[in-house]
């Protein structure tokens, strides 16, 4: 043990006389390894940021959320397109049967929404235009979030009854009233008048520009079914979607989906051999999709950083074939001495791997700097695993590249050493 720490020290000193006698030398074979690094840990690091902020933006479907819809998000390219075109949409009354037959145990909760954009909303002299118009069941809640920050949320009365009241998102408040209290306040939208009754947290943008709650207004279903007329075909007009919660003990939502199947087969009154006339859909579908496609990205361009790395390599070898060339004297003086070969073996191994290191580490710290820089849209995160991942890249450039100079440095005869100029 103690022998060991002792050579690691010996080594550590070597590799350091060495870095300071030859510093030009040595900061320009840096230079390869810290753009080697640099590349790959970059690419790395914008391809999980860009996985992260994606899935974040896709954060308003819900957790562990099944939904039942016309269009299936994912498309089998060897189904006919218009066999999901001739699809009805879910009612309100498939809703309510879905609601008794789907077993409590099953599930945490069952919605029914459905959304309508490119709407104004007018509040006296003030306006907003593109907002997002959404007509929500009482338990709309429990699949997806509704961060209420001022006021509160629907009651059940408010539901049944189709009231005039709505919850708006940040940007709408602040558009319609940008002085004083939005909750109690009426703004008009289609003809009709609608009381604030709650306002949601500010979000902001996101990268994939996905509709966020900030210029969401979310209404009463009846209040919504009594502003615009329903399409039974999803063409023409709103089509309502329902979202069934899943409970935490069911981690694939297997066997809700099947239980959501057989019962919407037997609402819909199709025989055994007739096909689903509805998709269930879930937003693991497109987490998987953009796993796959991320992990090729992410693939592609650790080849591409990897070229870069490899010219660094190269230039570390040649400094260390330079180095056991004209420390060749010093060789045969420590063997002649009693120095093992693994000793000069692993002295010359070190030196490559302590420069590659250096490196490595000057690699990511430009990374890091980058992360500093203010962004709006993507927020770029380096992680502990990349920052990792670029130091054992290092070493394993640093082992690669001094291997063979230091097994030519070991297997040195000492008298031929010794007498090397």
């Amino acid at each position: 043990m103690f022998l060991t720490i002792r050579l690691v020290l010996e080594s550590f000193a070597f590799a350091w006389q060495a870095l300071r006698a030859n510093l030009l030398r040595t900061i320009l074979s840096l230079l390869g390894v810290t753009v080697g690094i640099f590349s790959i840990i970059a690419v790395f690091m914008v391809v999980d940021s860009l996985e992260t902020n994606v899935r974040s933006s896709m954060n308003f479907l819900g957790d562990k959320v099944v939904y039942v819809g016309k269009w299936p998000w994912v498309f089998d390219p060897d189904r006919p397109w218009w066999k999901y075109f001739n699809r009805p949409v879910p009612t309100l009354r498939e809703f309510r049967q879905l609601q008794r037959m789907l077993p409590a145990n099953s599930q945490k909760g069952i919605a029914i929404f459905v959304p309508k954009g490119g709407n104004t909303l007018k509040a006296g002299i003030n306006s907003v235009s593109d907002c997002a118009l959404q007509g929500v069941s009482y338990e709309y809640r429990d699949i997806s979030s509704v961060p209420i920050e001022q006021g509160r949320y629907f009651t059940v009365q408010e539901m049944d009854g189709g009231r005039p009241v709505a919850i708006i998102g940040a940007t709408i408040a602040e558009n319609l009233y940008p002085q004083g209290e939005p909750v109690g306040r009426q703004f008009k939208t289609k003809g009709r008048y609608f009381t604030v009754i709650g306002v949601m947290k500010k979000e902001g943008k996101n990268l994939l520009g996905t509709p966020s709650n900030d210029a969401n207004c979310l209404i009463p279903y009846g209040s919504f079914a009594s502003i615009f007329a329903m399409s039974s075909t999803g063409m023409g007009g709103p089509s309502p979607q329902l979202g069934v919660k899943g409970r935490d003990d069911d981690p694939g939502l297997l066997n809700l989906e099947a239980e959501m199947r057989g019962d919407m087969r037997i609402i819909r009154g199709l025989k055994p051999r007739e096909e689903d006339n509805f998709a269930l859909n879930r937003p693991e579908m497109l987490a998987d999709m953009i796993g796959k496609l991320f992990s090729v990205i992410g693939i592609a361009g650790g080849i591409i950083g990897s070229f870069a790395m490899l010219v660094g390599g190269f230039g570390i070898a040649n400094i260390m074939f330079v180095s056991v060339r004209e420390r060749t004297n010093i060789i045969g003086i420590q063997k002649s001495l009693g120095a093992k070969n693994y000793f000069i073996l692993f002295q010359f191994l070190f030196e490559a791997v302590f420069l590659c290191l250096l490196g490595g580490a000057a690699g990511i710290f430009l990374v890091w700097l980058i992360t500093l820089f203010p962004q709006e849209a993507l927020t770029l995160t380096l992680s502990a695993g990349n920052i990792s991942l670029g130091l054992l890249v290092s070493v394993g450039i640093g082992i690669l590249a001094g291997i063979i100079p230091a097994v030519l440095a070991a297997n040195l005869d000492p008298v031929i050493a010794i007498r090397a100029k």
